[in-house]
């Protein structure tokens, strides 16, 4: 099957689940006052999605293993489309939370199946690609669903924004259902077979890699626009025009990174932290000047971005007969490191400035790097730099 459209269909899913993830941080005041609760119980809206991904991801991939892919995706943007349909008209917090939570269970199942649906798609050469193509979905799930549904919240209501992404869900899943073509799994491997990848010793380094990159990415981005205010003195509305670039920037980027892959993943994960550093160590000694900044943001976009689909791309090169296990493992292991990245963000900019955060980035990118050079002196050392 050689269907290249397929991917920005399947892009077209992981944009309506990003921006149910991450679409409600931009309405979290109005939630607040809305139900009368605090910052930090609103808070649990974003938190506890994130925690239920890491913990139940790969066993909710194996659950769901051996089903049609289609039908796998189509079902999951329903529950969320269904999901925020009841969270426009939640009673009260709690209901609002549980409803909120409930697709948090399926959203690595359907990120899982997805890339594995988008590799598939196409001929193995041309599979990272088909990839990164899906990855741009979630970059622009990730600069467009926070002002999006911020806007509708302002301009309209809360329950507005809950029914936009709701839409946007549903039409999702009429895209996945009317134009994706069935798509079985041709080979039903049992759970034991695919909890059978855990015990290859490389795959753990790749992990290891996955979730420091992660953690490396936002460990800044997660404080972009308070570094952004008070390290280069940007006001809100530029900051905001700073996102967006960012965005398209991410987009671009995840696609010349898929190009990257098919030449060899091994150089392209060996210099990518490497590379990010450089940008970073940039931002602190220029991060004062405005222009210099803008020119950093759009480079450090395109740089962010290629970070997922390079960290997906080497963790499941390493169990390629699970390919939605180990894509489950990617997701879990990402949204850890992200976890502990923004934590560690969170701690340099406490303790020593909005200025310094950026070495946390350069600490968990320093960890990335000796977990790929181990492993490729370990386990490839006959072949440092191999087309894989």
């Amino acid at each position: 099957m050689n269907k290249p459209y397929l991917a920005f269909l399947i892009a077209f899913g992981i944009f309506g689940i990003i921006n149910t993830e991450l679409g409600v941080v931009g309405i979290l005041p109005q939630i607040s006052e809305h139900y009368q609760i605090s910052a930090s119980q609103a808070g649990l809206l974003v938190s506890s999605f994130a925690l239920i991904i890491a913990i139940f991801g790969p066993v909710m991939t194996l659950f769901f293993s051996g089903l049609d892919r289609k039908n796998i995706m189509a079902v999951v943007l329903v529950v969320f489309a269904i999901s925020n349909l009841i969270c426009a008209f939640a009673p009260n917090y709690v209901a609002l939370l549980l409803f909120r939570i409930a697709p948090a269970f399926l959203h690595p199942v359907y990120f899982s199946v997805a890339f594995a649906a988008a590799a598939s798609s196409v001929p193995k050469e041309q599979s990272a690609q088909a990839v990164a193509k899906v990855f741009a979905g979630v970059s622009a799930g990730m600069v467009l669903g926070i002002p999006v549904i911020s806007f509708m919240a302002e301009q309209f209501s809360l329950e507005v924004s809950f029914l936009f992404s709701a839409s946007l869900n549903a039409l999702a899943a009429g895209c996945i259902f009317c134009w994706v073509p069935s798509m079985p799994a041709t080979e039903k491997l049992s759970f034991r077979a695919q909890l059978g990848v855990l015990r290859k010793p490389p795959l753990w380094f790749n992990i290891a890699t996955a979730c420091f990159i992660l953690a490396a990415l936002f460990a800044v981005y997660s404080y972009f626009a308070e570094y952004l205010a008070q390290v280069t003195t940007m006001d809100r509305k530029v900051i905001s025009a700073m996102l967006i670039v960012f965005g398209i920037s991410a987009v671009l980027g995840n696609l010349q990174a898929g190009k990257l892959l098919s030449k060899s993943v091994t150089k392209t994960t060996f210099f990518y932290p490497i590379i990010l550093a450089m940008i970073y160590l940039l931002l602190f000694f220029a991060g004062t000047y405005t222009i210099p900044t803008i020119m950093l943001i759009i480079l450090w976009g395109a740089v962010f971005a290629s970070g997922l689909i390079i960290s997906q791309t080497w963790l499941t090169s390493e169990a390629t007969k699970a390919p939605e296990f180990s894509n489950s493992l990617f997701v879990s292991f990402g949204n850890l490191g992200v976890a502990i990245g923004s934590a560690s963000g969170g701690w340099f900019l406490s303790e020593l400035g909005t200025h310094h955060i950026v070495w946390s980035g350069v600490l968990f990118l320093t960890l990335a790097f000796l977990c790929i050079v181990l492993k490729i002196k370990i386990f490839d050392r006959h072949n440092l730099f191999a087309k894989a």
